[in-house]
C-alpha cells in the first residue's frame, strides 16, 4: 500500500511489504490510514489486472517516499519482503534519508541474529503492533505511527 497524505507529501506503505499471511492486519492498517486522510496505494486494490507484480511494486517503492514494513514471523522469511527492504534501503543510500518505517506484529524480528531482519532490528526503532488485536493497544500504536509518518513529511 502506498500512501499520500493530505498535505501533498507522499508516504509509502507498499502492500507487499507484508506477508500475505498478515493480510487482515494490512487491510485494517490500510483502512485506518485512509480514514485519517492518508491515501494509500494498496496492491490488492490498486494493481491492475495483468500488472507484473515485482515490477509494479518496485516502481511504487521508487515513486513514493515511505515504505511501511510489517515484520512478523511470516514476513521475515519472505523473499518478496526482503527485496522490498533492499529497494527501500537503496533509495535511502541514494540520498532520501528516512524511507523505511518498520513495525512488528510479533517478537520474531527482535530475536533474529542474522540476515536483513537482524540488520533492521539493530539499526531502526521498530513500532510495536504486537497487541494489534486489542483495540486500545492498536489505537495507541496506530496514533504513534501516524504521528511519526506525518512528522517525516513536514
Amino acid at each position: 500500500m502506498h500512501a499520500h497524505s493530505s498535505s501533498s507529501q507522499l508516504i509509502t506503505t507498499p502492500a507487499s511489504s507484508y506477508s500475505s499471511k498478515d493480510q487482515s492486519f494490512a487491510e485494517r492498517l490500510h483502512a485506518d490510514l485512509q480514514n485519517k486522510g492518508v491515501r494509500c496505494w494498496f496492491a490488492p486494490e490498486d494493481m491492475k489486472i495483468g500488472d507484473k507484480m515485482r515490477v509494479r511494486i518496485d516502481e511504487s517503492i521508487r515513486l513514493y517516499d515511505k515504505l511501511l514494513l510489517v515484520l512478523s514471523e511470516h514476513s521475515v522469511n519472505s523473499q518478496w519482503v526482503e527485496q522490498e527492504v533492499e529497494t527501500a534501503l537503496a533509495k535511502e543510500r541514494e540520498g532520501q534519508l528516512h524511507v523505511l518505517f518498520p513495525i512488528r506484529l510479533d517478537e520474531t524480528v527482535m530475536q533474529m541474529r542474522g540476515g536483513w531482519p537482524a540488520f533492521i532490528h539493530n539499526m531502526r526503532h521498530i513500532g510495536d503492533f504486537t497487541k494489534w488485536k486489542q483495540h486500545d493497544d492498536y489505537q495507541q500504536a496506530f496514533e504513534r505511527l501516524l504521528r511519526d509518518l506525518k512528522a517525516e513529511t513536514q
